[in-house]
Order: C-alpha cells, then structure tokens, then sequence
C-alpha cells in the first residue's frame, strides 16, 4: 500500500508540475454571484459568500479565490475522470453564492474560507441546513487556534444546534482519506507568506499546533459539513505555481485531500 500511496504522489507531483505555470496565468475572473443559468450539469467549484464580524478572526469569503478554486477544478479534470465545467477558453468555471441563495441546490460540493469571523444570519442557517439535509456538502478550511474554533463553532450551531447534531472527529480510516488517494493524514498547510518567512507551518504558535479534521454528519452518517481546522488547502491549490519550495512541501497532500473530499461529496 505504501508503494502505490508513493507512485499516486508522484503522478500527482509531475502532472502539477507539468501544468502550473500555465495555470497561473489564465485570464483574470471577477467575481460575481452565480444565477441558475450558470449551471450546465458538469462540476463547478462552488465558493459561500458571507459576512465577516467584527469579534472573529478571519479575513473574509475571497481568500484563496479565485485561483484556489481554478486549480483544484483543473488538477479535479486531470486525475480523475470528472466532468468539469469549463468555458470557451478551456478555464474551469468557478461559482459564488449566498448561503440563502437557491442556486446552492444546484452545488454538490461548496467550500468556505477563513470562517473564524463569520456571521450566519437565521435565513441562511435555514437554507443552509435544508441544503445539506438534502444531500448538500459543506467544507470549511484556513481557520486558526481556538477562538477563531469557538466563533466559528458558535455559528454552524445555528444550522445544526446540538445535542441532535454533534461535532466530531473524523478517523483516518474514515473514507474521505481514501476515495482515490490513500491519505494517511491531514496535513498542516500554511500560507505561502508565513512558510517563506518562518519555514513552519503553525500559525498561531502552540495555539494551532494540532490540525483538526471534523465534521458534522446526518442521520446516516454521511458528511454533511467538513472543517479542516489549523490548515489551510486553499493556499496549496493557489500558490502552487509561485514557489518551488512550497510546491515541493504542500501541492501533492493539498491535492490529493481536496480530490478525495471532492469525490466523496459527489458519491455520498
């Protein structure tokens, strides 16, 4: 098993290395929220817009974008047979929508950044919630130490209020650690600023040591809402043409997570 985790990690390094440049400079995408016509049955990336409080800490729904969300659709189109929404050009077609939006019944998968100042209003923890319940899928990622934890907690409650819907740990037998790539764990990825300035990757000190994969499951204990917490996968997917060395460290496990949780979003 090692040997075939080995041969997937190389396969992924050189098709990376392969199409980085090139993929970093694509046109540029402004951002807009999507409408219904938007959806054309392939994969879009779809990215939560939300407000941001002032007490949390966090910098906002556009970090990572847009090019988090391209790379991961790409490298999606090239490892795995995914049928990916792409425009005339050939660029994956990345879509923002409010988490009151309706347009979020047509995502399979939606992913939200930097969630440690997030505000969740009672109208879109309503749709939220009717969202996943329905067969929806939430992963929210590049939040750090534990009061940016407590906000962000303090909001999913009120999509799902405890005790009906708890949070818990995801084991690394769990499948998302293995839809197509065996991920023995989840890695610790920084921003690019902080890895080229300090060479670590904790970046709230003895605060953010520890990565925390969890989630919060349904009745039949399908993954409704993802938090990779003391990480950030966005940064591996966005930054992965600017600099070898960061490259090298984190591209091969940003990718092979964010596929893996990509696939099972869609199967499960």
């Amino acid at each position: 098993m090692h040997g075939r985790r080995a041969l997937a990690m190389a396969i992924i390094v050189a098709l990376l290395a392969a199409a980085a440049a090139e993929a970093q400079f694509r046109g540029r995408f402004a951002p807009r929220l999507a409408t219904a016509e938007d959806y054309d049955g392939s994969f879009h990336f779809c990215r939560g817009w939300f407000r941001s409080g002032f007490g949390g800490d966090g910098g906002g729904w556009a970090a990572d974008y847009p090019w988090a969300d391209i790379n991961l659709s790409l490298r999606l189109s090239e490892l795995t047979k995914t049928i990916v929404s792409k425009d005339a050009g050939g660029d994956p077609q990345p879509h923002i929508m409010r988490l009151s939006d309706p347009t979020i019944y047509q995502c399979g998968f939606v992913m939200m950044t930097e969630v440690g100042a997030i505000v969740i209003s009672d109208e879109e923890a309503a749709n939220l919630r009717n969202y996943l319940l329905k067969g929806g899928f939430l992963w929210v990622d590049d939040f750090w130490g534990s009061y940016a934890w407590n906000y962000w907690a303090s909001q999913i409650r009120k999509v799902f209020p405890p005790p009906d819907y708890p949070i818990v740990d995801l084991p690394p037998e769990h499948p998302i650690y293995h839809m197509q790539f065996n991920v023995a764990k989840t890695a610790q990825i920084t921003n690019i600023g902080f890895w080229l300035s300090t060479g670590t990757t904790s970046e709230r000190g003895a605060d953010s040591a520890q990565v925390h994969t969890r989630a919060i499951l349904d009745k039949n204990g399908r993954v409704m809402v993802l938090m990779t917490h003391n990480t950030d996968f966005g940064d591996s997917w966005e930054r992965e043409a600017e600099d070898p060395s960061f490259f090298q460290k984190f591209a091969a496990d940003g990718y092979a997570f964010g596929i893996n949780v990509v696939l099972y979003a869609m199967t499960h």
